[in-house]
């Protein structure tokens, strides 16, 4: 444990609904409850999108950096506004007034955009900062031509070298960090330290307490946002590879993250309605408890739509199986919240899964290129007697790993552990005014070429 508590103070871009905020969450009441004073800026947070700790006082969350720049422009150039935005974040809270100094923050907490630590040591040279890598950015962008590359050529550059300036990096799994060594190979002398993400370990008992929703149902469950990368389309596909008569009294209900500001969530979600209607399932959409049960007993697939906690701990009390589709998963922390709740996972082979469900214990690990394969496990998951008991003693062993390794205490005490360690360790060199200008300099260039760019192409899409 450090020798006192430490004020510590996040930076993450938008405090939304996903993996990588549910880290940030947790992770922020974990230290609060250790004793350490915890602040979180964020450039937008949407109450009636976001956790629940986010809104209800829990945490200490403050909204800046969001009135000049938009989240894109034109639907376009998404991580050139994310970075102006957080640059503006710091420097509003920073110079603009004296928010960040009356805070005294002693460590800064950044994740998922590392364009401001820079900033944040040129500011605050004495705080310490330590910056969680969910997955490199570069490696996020979707693919393009030649303008494409040249555009993307500078960020990425920026990306390693202000990663680089952290005094503490970290990743949330053993195959982020392979990946993070192979992406940055200018950062091959700092070594990231591994501290995997949590789930609530309380849930089981509200998972318990839950009144199922459709008693007569056997449901099989796919929690994941509505991008495409997640491959969500494989689980209704494997889903309609069974029989008609294999899925009476059955039903696959697809919830996730949905947004309707984002583009690809309302486009991918259509695409997965089509892809439904097209192999003859029928599907609806609920928003609530109460639609999802005036759901007619005949509608195969349903949808829904950003579930808040409470809801989601009422499909889990529902399913069966666990159906997670990414492939290459960074770490993936719904499989843990399945675990958690005594349903066995069926996933991917391959990526973060691999770290957390155990093949023929607390799940299954299949290739996501083999839809039969997934069909199979829907199907031995669907059967009655022998196959129940295997479930149940599949569940048991899932809540006994989450409970040993994934816990919020557990979670938390690593980073207060990192912390520590980064206090006694020795500093990585001040970044020098120059080099800020020169970034400056770097960014307006940018943002020219991001404006003629968007004049002379209006099909590229950038990220």
């Amino acid at each position: 444990m450090t020798s006192k508590p430490q004020n510590i103070v996040f930076f993450h871009p938008d405090l939304g609904i996903g993996g990588a905020e549910r880290l940030v969450i947790d992770a922020a009441v974990g230290l609060q409850t250790l004793g350490h004073k915890v602040t979180i800026f964020t450039s937008y947070c949407d109450p009636r999108h976001c956790f629940d700790e986010a809104r209800d006082g829990t945490l200490d969350v403050r909204v800046h950096g969001n009135s000049i720049v938009p989240p894109t422009i034109l639907g376009r150039l998404a991580i050139l506004c994310a970075i102006l935005r957080q640059i503006h974040l710091v420097l509003q809270i920073a110079l603009l007034s004296s928010e960040l100094q009356k805070l005294s923050p002693t460590v800064f907490f950044v994740d998922q955009l590392s364009a401001s630590v820079p900033l944040l040591k040129l500011l605050q040279p004495n705080t310490r900062v330590i910056f969680y890598c969910h997955f490199p950015d570069k490696l996020l962008a979707k693919k393009g031509g030649l303008l494409k590359t040249l555009y993307r050529g500078p960020f990425d550059w920026v990306e390693s070298w202000s990663t680089g300036c952290s005094d503490t990096i970290v990743v949330n799994s053993n195959f982020t960090k392979s990946i993070f060594e192979k992406a940055f190979p200018n950062l091959k002398y700092r070594e990231p330290r591994v501290v995997y993400p949590c789930v609530d370990t309380n849930a089981a008992e509200e998972v318990e307490k839950a009144k199922p929703l459709w008693e007569k149902k056997k449901v099989l469950l796919s929690i994941n946002r509505f991008e495409k990368k997640k491959d969500v389309a494989l689980a209704i596909r494997a889903y309609a590879g069974l029989s008609q008569e294999e899925r009476k009294s059955t039903r696959l209900v697809i919830a996730g993250g949905y947004d309707p500001r984002v583009q690809e969530n309302v486009s991918t979600y259509a695409e997965l309605c089509g892809l439904a209607s097209s192999l003859h399932l029928k599907h609806a959409t609920a928003k609530t408890v109460i639609s999802a049960l005036s759901v007619p007993d005949d509608i195969a697939v349903i949808f829904l739509h950003s579930v808040p906690s409470a809801f989601k701990s009422i499909l889990l009390s529902t399913s069966r199986l666990l159906v997670y589709t990414p492939l290459h998963e960074h770490f993936g922390i719904v499989p843990l919240e399945a675990m958690m709740a005594g349903i066995p996972v069926l996933a991917a082979n391959e990526g973060g899964p691999t770290e957390t469900v155990i093949d023929g214990q607390t799940g299954w690990l299949r290739d996501v290129r083999k839809v039969q394969d997934w069909t199979e496990v829907m199907r031995a998951a669907l059967e009655d007697g022998p196959g129940e008991e295997r479930l149940k003693e599949m569940g048991m062993r899932g809540q006994e790993r989450v409970k040993a390794e994934f816990s919020k205490e557990k979670m938390a005490e690593r980073f207060e552990n990192e912390m520590q360690n980064m206090m006694y360790a020795g500093r990585v060199p001040m970044i020098s005014m120059m080099v800020v200008i020169v970034g400056a300099g770097l960014f307006g260039v940018l943002i020219a070429l991001a404006f003629y760019m968007v004049g002379k192409s209006r099909t590229t899409v950038y990220t």
